[in-house]
């Protein structure tokens, strides 16, 4: 007699991917700019995709986008937009490309501003430590006022491809709100 499978969120089947990136990465938090801005890069090319599409194909972007460090992509030309719209690992789509790297840039400059860290201390601002889990799927919104705020906050600097949508899915994805089913086996994870 086998041993029942736990109860997840209902996102997270049949796919063996989207079951491993549920139990151990989503609504787990990720800290610091360089991590934050490769999740919201992620979620920008999702725009319009299904996630299972970009999850598959997320070693190809770390690979074609140096690790999502801004500093090194900030610097990066047209040169480089031809060469990866030719990649097959990533998804090649000119416009979403020109918006990783400009925001990079808005990025890099964000933190000769202000230091390293800043957009960490903007995304977390809005973590909600203790806000109950929604109960049935349904509850779960697409966005928030929150999650509005955090994509105003983003384009008022020059953030592209970013939506309030965009950032509640990254929010979601980076723990800064835990949208785990009450009822799912993942534990809360504490917020940093």
């Amino acid at each position: 007699m086998s041993e029942a499978e736990p109860f997840r969120c209902p996102w997270a089947g049949p796919s063996l991917d989207y079951v491993e990136y549920h139990d151990r990465e989503w609504g787990r938090p990720v800290r610091g700019d360089q991590a934050l801005f490769e999740r919201l890069s992620l979620e920008g090319f999702q725009s319009g995709l299904s996630w299972i599409t970009i999850l598959r194909r997320r070693e190809g972007f770390r690979k074609a986008f140096v690790g999502f460090d801004p500093q090194e992509l900030s610097v990066w030309g047209p040169e480089h937009v031809d060469r990866l719209v030719l990649d097959e690992g990533i998804i090649r789509h000119r416009g979403k490309i020109e918006a990783t790297l400009s925001n990079a840039r808005v990025l890099s400059q964000w933190q000769a501003e202000e230091g390293d860290g800043v957009l960490d201390a903007l995304a977390w601002s809005f973590a909600k430590p203790g806000r109950p889990r929604p109960a049935r799927f349904e509850d779960v919104p697409a966005q928030t006022p929150d999650s509005l705020a955090l994509s105003k906050a983003l384009r008022a600097r020059g953030w592209r491809f970013l939506g309030p949508t965009t950032a509640y899915a990254a929010m979601q994805a980076c723990g800064v709100v835990d949208d785990h089913l009450r009822d799912c086996f993942v534990k809360a994870a504490p917020h940093l």
